[in-house]
């Protein structure tokens, strides 16, 4: 698997790509990852040559595109109508590229539940789940936790980076793992938690990049493990042979089953007790901070930071 084939790059004069607009921030919870990203990103593509510059949020692009100040958009949008297809049919409909899914896909993968509803009916692997209404009482948190068997995961169905998760090991954590998610909008996921190792799979183009284990030093990948920590290790790639094969496929046909193209990340789970991997989630705008894991993967074909931006947004001509 490592020797997969990389094709050559399309474009090498930067000048093919227009005035590009990186746009970043928003008024999500991940704001400040995304202008992290952002910030990357648009050092990456002026590294190139390209004339790339940053846009904060979507009504600055509104503003910006009335006045035919960009030729396309490099959307580095996390969270919110970055990635639950607002902003891609927006750009759909002026007649704007931009790089990631479509309306389809951003708007099927930012909503974790109906995602495990399209993978379930076409077999693909997924832990068993409930969906719990934001108002839903003691009584019925704790017959969905009896229904999956704790321990449990309990997350906003609509949120990333693990905004909103817990790890519930038994039924007197239920109330403060349902409080937490219920802060953010939209539905709340429980579904059966998977013990064994957290792999990630990057894909671009149609290219499933090498997987990664991730092992935080602390009991689970969370928000300061993904994004304020030094001592999370990440193993590039994360499993051998069959079993790497075996999950980098699985990631491709779960990306592409949720409507998504252009790049993207899938999120999985491996049991430790039989080894069969799980699907959890689709994300259509990684980070591309210093701790993300899309250039982490990429790194290992040989394909740097400032190369894979240009990959991305050659997807876009």
């Amino acid at each position: 698997m490592s020797a997969t084939p990389v094709p050559a790059l399309r474009f090498d004069d930067p000048a093919v790509f227009g005035r590009v607009a990186v746009l970043m921030g928003g008024t999500s919870s991940e704001r400040e990852v995304s202008l992290d990203s952002g910030r990357n990103v648009l050092e990456a593509l002026r590294a190139r040559g390209i004339d790339a510059q940053p846009v904060d949020g979507i009504p600055a692009l509104v503003e910006a595109l009335a006045q035919e100040k960009f030729d396309r958009v490099f959307n580095i949008l996390h969270g919110g109508d970055g990635e639950n297809g607002v902003v891609q049919g927006l750009l759909q409909a002026l007649g704007v590229p931009y790089t990631g899914a479509g309306v389809l896909g951003s708007a099927l993968t930012l909503d974790k539940i109906r995602t495990k509803q399209v993978w379930l009916s076409l077999n693909l692997p997924t832990p068993r789940y409930v969906r719990l209404d934001r108002g839903a009482d003691a009584a019925a948190v704790r017959a969905a936790a009896r229904s999956l068997g704790l321990p449990v995961i309990v997350k906003p169905s609509c949120e990333g980076s693990s905004v909103g998760v817990s790890r519930v090991m038994d039924e007197d954590g239920l109330d403060e793992a349902i409080a937490l998610a219920a802060r953010y909008p939209g539905e709340m996921l429980m579904e059966q938690m998977v013990v064994g190792d957290e792999l990630t799979v990057g894909v671009l183009g149609d290219i499933a990049l090498p997987s990664i284990r991730i092992v935080p030093r602390g009991e689970w990948y969370d928000y300061n493990a993904k994004y304020i920590a030094e001592d999370t290790q990440y193993l590039c790639p994360g499993l051998e042979g069959e079993d790497e094969l075996r999950v980098r496929e699985l990631a491709l046909a779960a990306f592409r089953a949720a409507g998504c193209s252009g790049w993207g990340r899938i999120d999985v789970m491996r049991s430790r007790a039989t080894g069969a991997p799980y699907l959890l989630e689709v994300n259509t705008a990684p980070g591309m901070t210093s701790h993300s894991l899309v250039p982490k993967a990429a790194a290992q074909l040989g394909i740097g930071f400032e190369e894979l931006c240009w990959r991305i947004l050659e997807q876009t001509v």
